[in-house]
């Protein structure tokens, strides 16, 4: 099997910044009580009419990425794109990015897995590489997730973490003497699908009974247990980092660098510590 490496990176935010001190004054909150519990000192969320999409994001963050890796549009032979807030219902956003790059008419995938989507979408370009099937995989995550929230004190445990923006990276197959991504690790837990949901728009409730009986914030707001979350976070973080390092023969000590989830400091703290990183 072959080796894929990050060849590029790019990223893409909107401008508009909204702090801690922009949310108190939508709802019951103030800095102290976010940094306390997020590290979260401020986020992007895009403003009406600024023409930002998830797809429009993602494809700043892809053209940075396509740019960084030396390589043409072109060049790429595959779309690998994550999100959860598609500027359609369908197509994906995969299929945009294609467009609005001129890449031929190379294959789209979408990913649809909210916090790991980047994680699940660099899984599978990976695996794109590794058999041989492309050379040069792109792989896109986007969030537009500023609209859905609510941004009432009831929500406040969902809104202050959320932000707006996209990255990408260009998967390429790495040559004999070079590095590359070294094993992939997935797991689920489905028993706990309702901890951290989003339950409007799915078909368990359809668009007719938003439009007869208006927003429910219990179905058409996200919904996290935040308690729950947490605690189930650090002991899966460990154990799957752990995985990842038993099956490649490292120690903790070796480790130079982690890039967590960042929805939130206090977790990255709490892991760093915990494993002497």
């Amino acid at each position: 099997m072959y080796t894929a490496k990050i060849a590029g990176a790019g990223h893409y935010v909107p401008e508009n910044i909204v702090t801690n001190n922009d949310l108190a004054l939508l709802m019951d909150t103030d800095d102290e009580w976010i940094r306390e519990r997020t590290g979260i000192e401020e986020r992007r969320w895009v403003k009406e009419g600024d023409g930002n999409t998830a797809a429009t994001m993602g494809i700043k963050a892809a053209q940075n990425a396509i740019s960084q890796a030396g390589l043409e549009p072109n060049d790429i032979e595959h779309v690998v794109f994550a999100t959860i807030s598609p500027d359609y219902y369908f197509p994906g956003c995969g299929v945009q990015v294609q467009e609005a790059l001129g890449i031929h008419t190379a294959g789209a995938t979408d990913v649809r897995n909210a916090c790991s989507g980047f994680i699940y979408a660099l899984s599978v370009g990976n695996a794109f590489v590794q058999t041989g099937m492309y050379k040069h995989v792109l792989v896109v995550a986007s969030e537009l997730q500023s609209p859905f929230l609510d941004k009432t004190t009831r929500g406040r445990g969902v809104s202050v973490i959320f932000g707006d923006g996209a990255g990408a990276v260009v998967l390429s197959r790495s040559s004999e003497n070079e590095g590359g991504i070294k094993t992939c690790h997935l797991h689920s837990e489905g028993k706990h699908k309702e901890e951290l949901t989003m339950k409007g728009f799915g078909t368990q409730h359809w668009i007719g009974a938003l439009l007869e009986k208006g927003v429910n914030p219990d179905i058409h707001f996200p919904q996290m247990n935040g308690n729950f979350v947490f605690k189930n976070a650090v002991v899966r973080f460990g154990e799957v980092i752990k995985e990842a390092l038993d099956k490649n023969g490292i120690t903790p000590d070796q480790i130079d660098c982690l890039i967590p989830h960042q929805a939130n400091l206090r977790i990255a703290q709490f892991i760093q510590k915990r494993m002497g990183l």
